[in-house]
């Protein structure tokens, strides 16, 4: 399949399969050539910046269905695993958090020990 650029794509005018932008409206890349696209981006050694200049489309937005990839995918499979999903980031949240406490609570007292030294 030939990827088109963003200067080069059809127009999204009332072809059903171009639905599925996330306001409902006609999406503007194909479903394909997002698939393509998020493809090269998993191949070793290419960057993100890369891919999205050699598609001629914004970073941004390819760094955008790179993400959401994943988890849309798992969604689709299992409709529990949103529900995972938002459990492994609590989960992960939680741990930063303990740590960060851990972190503040060292600080504090290495701030404690060198104000003691100044007095001095």
């Amino acid at each position: 399949m030939e990827l088109p650029g963003s200067r080069g794509h059809p127009d999204s005018g009332g072809d059903p399969q171009r639905r599925g932008g996330p306001s409902g409206c006609p999406a503007k890349y194909p479903a394909e050539f997002r698939r393509e696209a998020i493809a090269r981006v998993e191949e070793p050694g290419r960057p993100v910046a890369e891919v999205a200049r050699s598609l001629e489309i914004a970073e941004g937005t390819l760094w955008n269905w790179v993400k959401t990839r994943p988890e849309a995918t798992e969604r689709a499979a299992d409709p529990e695993s949103a529900q995972r999903i938002r459990a492994r980031r609590a989960q992960a949240i939680t741990q930063k958090t303990a740590q960060q406490e851990i972190d503040l609570r060292i600080l504090r007292k290495a701030a404690a020990y060198f104000a003691k030294g100044t007095n001095r």
